[in-house]
């Protein structure tokens, strides 16, 4: 090897395994939701829209996937970090890409962060419940 780091980042089984449990758990609830994840870097590896979902919500959740996996902390953490600094808060959320809010998780599995998972098109609650429901179902840690 010549020192660089390898980046793991999560797999399509597992990345279309989480957006279906994501899905099917909003349909339970009688609530159509898009997820979305994206592997360590950021990428877009599985995407997910129920029949009904709003057609907004396939760009939020693939945001708030983004957001979880750039910073490694759930969506809404990021908000909390930033809320004290106006100029933080309003340049980070003036980027491309950027949601605070409920519904984006990390996805770890064995401590190690390798990607996230975004879910929207339910009340941010019905969206982190459904996120929570995906990692699960992939062993993946419960925020």
């Amino acid at each position: 090897m010549n020192g660089v780091a390898t980046i793991r980042s999560v797999g399509h089984d597992l990345a279309a395994k989480a957006v279906q449990v994501a899905v099917a758990k909003g349909g339970e609830a009688g609530c159509p939701l898009v997820a979305a994840v994206v592997g360590a870097t950021g990428e877009l590896v599985a995407l997910l829209r129920a029949t009904g979902a709003p057609f907004p919500s396939s760009q939020i959740a693939q945001d708030k996937a983004y957001t979880a996996a750039s910073f490694k902390v759930p969506s809404p953490d990021v908000y909390k970090m930033v809320a004290g600094n106006p100029a933080l808060s309003g340049g980070i959320a003036a980027k491309p890409g950027i949601a605070m809010f409920g519904g984006g998780l990390p996805i770890a599995i064995a401590g190690e962060i390798v990607g996230a998972i975004g879910v929207s098109g339910g009340t941010e609650e019905q969206d982190t419940q459904c996120a929570n429901a995906a990692l699960i179902s992939i062993g993946a840690t419960q925020y």
